[in-house]
C-alpha cells in the first residue's frame, strides 16, 4: 500500500487529476448554462480531491498495478477517475430528474 501523507507531490497530483477529470466531464457531457458548467466543475474538483486516494488504490488493486506505479501516479489516476465519474452520476440523475420531475 502506498502512503498518502502530506507529500506535496501527492497533493499536486491530486489537484491536477481532479481538475483534469472535471474538465473532461465538461467536454463529454456539455453543460446547458454557465451556472451548470461551474457547478459541475466545482463538484468534480471536490470529488477528485476527497476521493482521489481511495479511488486510486481501488483501481490499482483491481488492475494489479499498485506495485508498478508510484504514489503520485496512483493519486493522479484516482483523482481523475473520481472527478470524472462524480459528475457522470450526479449529472445523469440531475437531467433525469429535470426531465421527468416537472409537469409542463
Amino acid at each position: 500500500m502506498s502512503d498518502f501523507g502530506s507529500d506535496p507531490h501527492l497533493w499536486s497530483a491530486r489537484m491536477t487529476g481532479a481538475v483534469a477529470g472535471a474538465a473532461i466531464s465538461l467536454v463529454y457531457l456539455l453543460p446547458r448554462s454557465r451556472q451548470e458548467a461551474a457547478s459541475r466543475f466545482l463538484t468534480g474538483v471536490a470529488f477528485g480531491m476527497i476521493f482521489g486516494g481511495p479511488t486510486g488504490q481501488w483501481l490499482g488493486q483491481r488492475l494489479g498495478l499498485l506495485e508498478n506505479l508510484s504514489g503520485p501516479e496512483i493519486m493522479l489516476g484516482g483523482a481523475t477517475t473520481a472527478s470524472l465519474m462524480a459528475w457522470w452520476a450526479l449529472g445523469a440523475l440531475s437531467r433525469i430528474a429535470g426531465r421527468f420531475g416537472r409537469e409542463r
